[in-house]
């Protein structure tokens, strides 16, 4: 059912606007208030998926609803009922964060339309809140071990600034959650996360990639076509394995960090771009630049801030945590039966050499849950983990 709450001090506008509602939509529970005081305790009371509230009623008006409820983060979206002479109020409301106002005696197709959309749009928001919810646990960094809290510590300094971040650290040791939780955590959070893995796009595609192109800058572009730092304006770009990338795009990268500007391929226009880079990589870049691979200057435009993210055989101590947190995800994500492990199969897998690291160690939960048995045993391990 849908539980929407009225609260009209006037009995013959409550009964006509009830009787309508509940006529409109057979799933449509309506409660009924007659003053503000009287609402705010009901919307206390229970989970509502819409109020209904006149602005101007005795012993609290619909603004001072509105009000508290915010400030108790109910988050139920809220349509206005006033008078004729009540637009100023009705603008207020709108600003402290009210979805719609209508006028007395309310048009009723306008109405159940606004009915019909709040309610829409609330279903909307929730379903983004999940969404959201499920990146973050995605992206969540795992550990109580001194080098992870050294890594969460550095982060919390960090983000908030606009500072260039490289991020080093062997394969599969969670380099990319750590870009992740810088962008969460910055004032950038809101606009775009945009992740580019330079190992993974052919050097002759890389420059188009990044920088964008313009129709017949070469044999395939058929038309003109944005890059990754333009879709990362006022965002973050996280260009991931940057020691992958070839020698003619990081002259460009350089001169995009040190003007702001960039130029799509076949043009010499300038395009301004306010973009936070954050690079990855799982090599040693000054090894790099003496053989000649990699650019210095780009270095030291990149390494602003260096956070390095330990091997999981230097937090061992963090492994009975990280199953934990990958058997919950796991169960989520894909419906998965949750699973306990034996203590010997704990010991058995804080014993392995986890060369492949953290992303190794996801894997093979994945494995271990849908192939062992429950609990999981020291059998288990020896059949399905790595030898």
């Amino acid at each position: 059912m849908i539980q929407v709450l009225l609260i009209e001090d006037e009995e013959p506008i409550r009964r006509v606007l009830s009787r309508i509602l509940s006529e409109e939509n057979e799933n449509y529970q309506v409660t009924e208030a007659v003053d503000g005081k009287e609402g705010l305790k009901i919307l206390g009371s229970k989970q509502f998926d819409l109020v209904l509230c006149d602005i101007k009623m005795p012993k609290m008006d619909g603004i001072e609803v509105l009000q508290k409820s915010n400030e108790k983060n109910m988050h139920v979206p809220f349509i206005m009922l006033t008078g004729h002479g009540n637009v100023e109020t009705a603008v207020e409301a709108m600003k402290l964060g009210a979805y719609d106002f209508i006028s007395k005696p309310p048009d009723l197709n306008r109405l159940l339309t606004s009915v019909r959309n709040a309610l829409e749009n609330k279903s909307l928001r929730t379903e983004n809140i999940k969404l959201k919810s499920r990146v973050a646990q995605k992206y969540v960094i795992i550990g109580e071990s001194p080098q992870i809290h050294s890594v969460r510590e550095m982060i919390s300094k960090v983000a908030p600034t606009d500072a260039r971040v490289l991020i080093t650290g062997e394969n599969g040791t969670g380099k990319e959650l750590v870009a992740h939780q810088l962008h969460e955590q910055s004032d950038r959070s809101k606009e775009n996360f945009i992740e580019v893995n330079c190992a993974a796009i052919p050097s002759e595609l890389i420059e188009s990639e990044l920088f964008g192109h313009v129709k017949g800058a070469f044999t395939s572009a058929v038309k003109d076509r944005s890059g990754k730092f333009e879709a990362a304006h006022n965002g973050t770009l996280f260009l991931d394995e940057i020691a992958d990338m070839s020698l003619a795009a990081q002259a460009k990268v350089l001169r995009a960090l040190q003007e702001k500007k960039i130029q799509r391929v076949g043009n010499e226009k300038d395009i301004s771009v306010n973009v936070r880079v954050i690079a990855a990589t799982n090599k040693n870049l000054k090894v790099e630049i003496e053989e000649g691979r990699f650019r210095e200057d780009l270095y030291h435009r990149l390494a602003v801030i260096l956070i390095h993210v330990p091997a999981l055989q230097e937090r061992l101590t963090d492994i009975p945590l990280l199953i934990n947190h990958f058997t919950t995800l796991l169960t989520n994500e894909q419906g998965l039966e949750p699973k306990e492990f034996s203590e010997e199969a704990l010991a058995k897998l804080h014993d392995y050499p986890w060369t492949g690291n953290v992303r190794e160690l996801r894997n093979v939960i994945e494995r271990l849950m849908i192939l062992g048995e429950n609990p999981i045993s020291y059998q288990n391990i020896n059949q399905f983990a790595p030898k």
